[in-house]
Parts: structure tokens; C-alpha cells; sequence
């Protein structure tokens, strides 16, 4: 808010006109002809005159202590109005302690002391009063809203990140979104304070009520750098950037092919080079021969693949651990056949012999989650638990959903 704005606000609210309806029996002449010339001046927004009128009341000998209530009163309105944050701050603080003032006013007085604090970048002290304001009953969003981002401003990290939980913890439990601005202040101060942990938790929050590419190609590339993550994992990370929309190379689109292939998925590998080439990455420039021979490439595996489908799903129902299983059903995953591919995962999981069993799982969560069955995958995915990365990518897939 603008000092003008607030000086609108201060008359709004009888900020400086209630003082002077009592100034007849209250003020001395030589107190009160100043200030009621300064009351003229304020209400024509002639401050800087105004203010020069308080001053003159101001140094009035022995002033009672219901005059010194009445000028600082004056003065902060005036003050306020020219744009003089510091002898406005410096006479709202003298009110707001004065034993004249009435119980009835602190809290309107603490939540304009915050605006004007803010608004003339008092950062410190702008916290101070809607903390005040608050702790009096404070309810006003537009102040209270301030809070965090003043604490922030002025180098509080800890009472800002405080307060920022705590409002957006109240706007999940009450159903609602938590504001942009509150979760990009949050990642800020993650920041500022080197906490990788608090930064991705602020990331994830993003991606899960304002989801952007941007947001998800940060938080993607810290779980895959994270200590300890596996490199069998690749693949799925790319099911994950696929479904977030964050594969912008032509050479991504080349790599989750071929690792498609690699791991005997060729239907998987056809929707990479279909969406590369329908991005008009794929096709294109000095590489785009290489395109065509995987294309090429893919096609051919296709062809194989479909023949020997119902011997290979034969095949793997004979063995004694279910990897082979789960590996078949993902094979349908790739080619559209949710059903039979979340059938024949879960019939590989339940023979157990695995030996990656979270990856099974988080396997089994991502088919569910392509065929639609939402409330299955959430559950399943919740449940992969490892310490190579699997369960890392398990919760970012849940957060797509």
C-alpha cells in the first residue's frame, strides 16, 4: 500500500479526526490551533505542510501527556502522508505505547504501523506490528499475508520458513491450495539457508499444485543426483520426464529409445521416437538419418516382438522367480495393453524370487497409473520403499497423478 493510500486508510478509520473531535476540552489553545490547521492541511494532503504545523505543537512548553498523544498522533498521520517512513514510524510507536491511547485503536494502529512499515521497507519492523496484530485478533489477510515475506526481507529465514508452514499447512488441512508465492519463498529460503532437503520438499509442493516443466526438470535432475541413486533406474526417469513433459533434446528422445530397446520393451521404445518426431526433434538437422535408422530399428523389433508375445509370456509363467513376469507385463505396458500388463505384473510379484522387488513394484504402480486406475497406483507407489532410488521416483510418479 502507498503512503497516500494509507493516509486515505488513516482517515477511513478515524485515525486522526477522532483525536480531534476531544481536542476542545483536552488540548490548550496553543496546542490545539496548530493541530486543527494541520487537520486542514491533512485533509487536503498538503503533509509536508501539515507536518510543519505538528512541530509547532509539538514544541509547546510541558506539554500534558494527552497533548504528546494527541501531536504524535498528528505527527505519524502527517508523516505518513509525506512519504517520511522513519518520523512516522518513530510517532506511531510513541501512540501505540501512550496510556492515552484507547484499548479499542491498538489493533488498527499495530496493522497500519505494518503497512507503513512495509510499504517504506522497514522490513524488521513491519514483522514487529503484524505479529502485534495478530497475537491482538488481528484478521485482515492483506496484513497478515505480509508476515512471511517481511520476516523473509528482513533476514528472519527461520521465522519466515516458521510462518510459511504454518500457512500453508492450515490451507491443505482446510482443502485449498496453498499460494504460489508462499511455496516459491519457501524454495528461496531453502536456498539462502543451503538446505537441499527443505528445497526439494518445496519443489515437490510446486509440482503438485502448480506444475510446471521448469519445476519438474529441477526436481527430476536432483533425485537423479542424488547419492546412491541407480543408474538401472534411467529408464524410468524418463517414463517420469515423458509424463511431466520435460524431454526438450533429440538426444533424450534417442537415449529412452534405445534403453527401451536394451531392456526388451519395443513398444515403449515406438512411443519415444513417435513423440520425438511429433516435436519435430526427431527427423530433422544433420542427425536426421540416424533418426530414420532407429526408426527403422524399431519397427523391426516391433515386428519380432509381436510374434513370439504369447511364447515369451508362456515362457515366463515357467519361471521359478517372478522377473521374468513382471518383465512381460511391462512389455504390454508399452504397447498399450494396461490389462494384460498389470496382470501379468502382479502375478510375477506375487511368485516373489524377485531381485528388485521396490522396482517391481514401482513398475506395477506406473502401469496403473497409464491405465487410468488412479487410486491403485497412488497406493502401490506409496509402498515402494528402497535405497537406490526406486522409491524416489515411485513418489514423484504419485505426484503426476
Amino acid at each position: 500500500m502507498k503512503y497516500a493510500q494509507i493516509s486515505r486508510a488513516l482517515f477511513a478509520m478515524g485515525f486522526f479526526v477522532a483525536a480531534q473531535a476531544h481536542a476542545a476540552d483536552t488540548l490548550r489553545p496553543q496546542v490545539g490551533k496548530p493541530l486543527q490547521a494541520a487537520q486542514a492541511d491533512l485533509q487536503a494532503k498538503h503533509y509536508k505542510e501539515a507536518l510543519v504545523k505538528v512541530d509547532e505543537a509539538g514544541k509547546v512548553d510541558k506539554l500534558t501527556p494527552y497533548e504528546s498523544y494527541i501531536v504524535e498522533r498528528m505527527r505519524a498521520a502527517a508523516a505518513t502522508g509525506a512519504g517520511q517512513t522513519s518520523t512516522a514510524l518513530k510517532a506511531y510507536e510513541k501512540v501505540v505505547e501512550s496510556p492515552q491511547m484507547p484499548a479499542a485503536d491498538k489493533l488498527k494502529t499495530y496493522d497500519i504501523i505494518a503497512r507503513v512499515a512495509y510499504a517504506g521497507r522497514d522490513y524488521g519492523t513491519a514483522a514487529k506490528y503484524i505479529a502485534q496484530y495478530r497475537d491482538a485478533g488481528g484478521t485482515s489477510s492483506q496484513t497478515l499475508d505480509l508476515l512471511p515475506q517481511a520476516m523473509y526481507l528482513s533476514g528472519d529465514l527461520s521465522g519466515a520458513q516458521h510462518a510459511l508452514k504454518g500457512e500453508v499447512a492450515s490451507a491443505e488441512k482446510a482443502g485449498q491450495k496453498p499460494t504460489k508465492m508462499q511455496l516459491q519463498l519457501l524454495t528461496s529460503i531453502a536456498v539462502k539457508q543451503k538446505n537441499d532437503t527443505a528445497y526439494r520438499q518445496s519443489l515437490e509442493q510446486l509440482v503438485k499444485y502448480y506444475p510446471t516443466p521448469d519445476y519438474w526438470q529441477d526436481l527430476i535432475a536432483r533425485t537423479a543426483g542424488a547419492p546412491g541413486f541407480s543408474s538401472q533406474l534411467d529408464l524410468d526417469l524418463y517414463r517420469l520426464r515423458m509424463q511431466t513433459g520435460t524431454m526438450t533434446k533429440a538426444s533424450e528422445f534417442m537415449e529412452a529409445a534405445q534403453l527401451a530397446l536394451q531392456a526388451g520393451y519395443p513398444g515403449e521404445a515406438q512411443q519415444y521416437v513417435d513423440l520425438g518426431y511429433k516435436d519435430k526433434l526427431l527427423g530433422v538437422g544433420s542427425d536426421a538419418a540416424r533418426h530414420q535408422r532407429l526408426k527403422d530399428m524399431v519397427a523391426r523389433k516391433i515386428a519380432e516382438d509381436k510374434k513370439s508375445m504369447a511364447e515369451g509370456d508362456k515362457l515366463a509363467a515357467q519361471q521359478a522367480g517372478g522377473d521374468a513376469l513382471v518383465s512381460a507385463g511391462l512389455n504390454h505396458v508399452g504397447y498399450g495393453d494396461y490389462q494384460q500388463g498389470i496382470a501379468l505384473i502382479e502375478q510375477g510379484i506375487a511368485k516373489g524370487g524377485l531381485k528388485k522387488p521396490a522396482e517391481a513394484q514401482l513398475h506395477l504402480g506406473y502401469a496403473q497409473m497409464l491405465a487410468g486406475k488412479d487410486s491403485a497406483a497412488s497406493k502401490t507407489l506409496a509402498g515402494v520403499k528402497s535405497q537406490d532410488g526406486a522409491g524416489d521416483v515411485a513418489h514423484l510418479m504419485a505426484l503426476t497423478i
